[in-house]
């Protein structure tokens, strides 16, 4: 049975930003990342699994995909995908926690509990 996709509202800031970010160099590769996200995010359903488990936070029901060099993290639940964040491949959720911008405390957030 395929799980619905819902996204988080820091996982949404994420997106927006990172395409506001990228679209001062090049609004097309910002279209195009978007695009394959938001794609990614429509095939996660029927196959949650094969994302692999957020190393940092070692729950199985947290996974990621990466799309060019973004994390796409999500957590399965039993009727739905929840999109929780979407990180440069570089940083770790850790790190997210130590920033002031409130959509960076995802640690302390419900989604990843």
């Amino acid at each position: 049975m395929d799980r619905r996709v819902v996204w988080s509202p820091e996982a949404a800031d994420d997106l927006e930003e990172i395409t506001s970010y990228i679209a001062r160099d090049s609004v097309a590769y910002a279209r195009a990342v978007a695009t394959k996200i938001l794609a990614t995010t429509r095939t996660i359903p029927s196959s949650p699994k094969i994302g692999r488990t957020v190393p940092e936070l070692g729950n199985q029901q947290i996974r990621e995909r990466f799309v060019y060099s973004y994390r796409l993290i999500y957590k399965v639940e039993p009727t739905r995908v929840l999109i929780v964040a979407i990180l440069h491949g570089k940083r770790l959720l850790a790190e997210d926690a130590q920033h002031e911008h409130p959509m960076r405390t995802r640690t302390e957030c419900s989604p990843l509990r």
